[in-house]
């Protein structure tokens, strides 16, 4: 038998709402990377920085009656390339946040930047508008992989900012990129030892993966064979655990208390307000879950008139919603979290969570619910079974 609850798409029930995030995001970039999927667009002349603030403004003004009383964790300023803005704009932008949000005292406030579009000054001014956190898109050490990703800084100037950072935050993180055009396990070591001599707090590592709508996409590159791919894949874990940094998400590695908090609210199915041109959120109500997108043109998000796409996610495709985030977590989730994060009941997905422990895909016990190496390694697989109209029979 079908459980009511996915009989009727808005019958979801709350006892208490997801912690709340924000996500601001600012499109523009020196130049699109040619692998880059993200709504970003090429700067061409001086930026719309106050304009862009006042809309900014707008959309969040708009969106309080939706979040009136909840408390913001995090926030995350990303894009396109953020650190284009001026530390004066950033500080205006925070500054309105506070004015208009109840900000946790000890939010994690992150700034993405890009070598060459920082110095020094600049990220001791993002310190000082309230930023805590800050994101430096590295990707690779190495200047022939840059060339190949079509990245405008060159290693030395990677390395600068790197230290600028750490000069004035203490809670830093990098991207790196592997399976790169041309690249070698042995090179991929070279990055991660290159990184590894900063003692950075946080480290993200991401396999390079072709996505539709890109310049690689329609013209892609030679990459790695699959099982060269896994092996530098290894090699990461490897070399990361090894210096203590612990795994807890598919990409992302951390020393002991360095766990990006913002990100954990997207894997824990938390929710979050997107504003900014082509900004996605989440937002749970005491019935509901729902999804909000914003124009994608810069152009048209600056409109006074700007609208927001809002629709209710229906409760059929909540547990594979869940699961999306959650599975992606090294230490899984606890049983519990399902029911907090959905609305819905865990009987909804016990039969496909008991089918994918007898594949070896998952292991359980009575409170937690992880994935094993082999659900890590073939994720996919394990995620379509959650997939509404999946192979599994729900039983309520």
């Amino acid at each position: 038998m079908i459980p009511l609850a996915l009989e009727r798409p808005g019958a979801v029930r709350f006892e208490a709402l997801p912690p709340l995030a924000l996500y601001v995001h600012i499109p523009w970039c020196v130049r699109k990377c040619p692998y880059c999927d993200f709504n970003s667009h090429e700067r061409s002349g001086s930026l719309p920085e106050s304009e862009y603030l006042g809309a900014l403004m707008r959309d969040l003004e708009g969106s309080l009656p939706q979040i009136w009383g909840r408390r913001v964790i995090s926030i995350f300023i990303g894009g396109g390339t953020p650190s284009l803005f001026s530390p004066q704009s950033i500080d205006a932008l925070l500054s309105g946040v506070r004015a208009r949000l109840a900000l946790d005292p000890q939010a994690e406030i992150t700034l993405e930047a890009n070598p060459g579009t920082v110095e020094a000054a600049r990220f001791r001014g993002f310190r000082g508008a309230g930023v805590n956190r800050i994101s430096i898109g590295v990707q690779s050490f190495d200047d022939r992989m840059l060339d190949a990703l079509g990245r405008i800084h060159s290693a030395g100037e990677a390395r600068r900012a790197i230290e600028a950072a750490l000069a004035s935050f203490d809670n830093v993180n990098i991207d790196l990129m592997y399976a790169l055009p041309g690249q070698t396990p042995a090179m991929a070591r070279a990055d991660l030892d290159e990184a590894l001599r900063f003692g950075l707090p946080h480290v993200s590592a991401y396999q390079l993966t072709l996505e539709p709508n890109t310049v690689f996409w329609s013209k892609p590159p030679a990459l790695p064979e699959h099982d060269v791919a896994a092996d530098m894949q290894l090699v990461v874990e490897e070399q990361l655990g090894a210096a203590g940094y612990e795994h807890y998400e598919t990409s992302a590695f951390a020393r002991p208390g360095r766990r990006c908090r913002h990100n954990l609210n997207y894997w824990q199915f938390g929710d979050y307000l997107g504003i900014g041109a082509g900004a996605h959120g989440k937002l749970s109500f005491p019935d509901r879950v729902t999804r909000h997108a914003r124009a994608k043109q810069p152009t048209e998000y600056m409109k006074p008139d700007a609208r927001v796409e809002e629709s209710v996610v229906p409760a059929a495709e909540l547990p594979f919603e869940f699961m999306l985030n959650a599975l992606r977590l090294v230490d899984g989730f606890e049983v519990a979290l399902f029911s907090e994060r959905t609305g819905l009941p865990f009987q909804i997905v016990q039969s496909r969570v008991e089918d994918a422990e007898k594949r070896g895909l998952v292991a359980r016990d009575w409170k937690r619910i992880r994935p094993t190496e082999r659900g890590r390694r073939f994720l996919n697989d394990l995620l379509e079974a959650f997939l509404p109209g999946g192979s599994s029979t729900d039983r309520g």
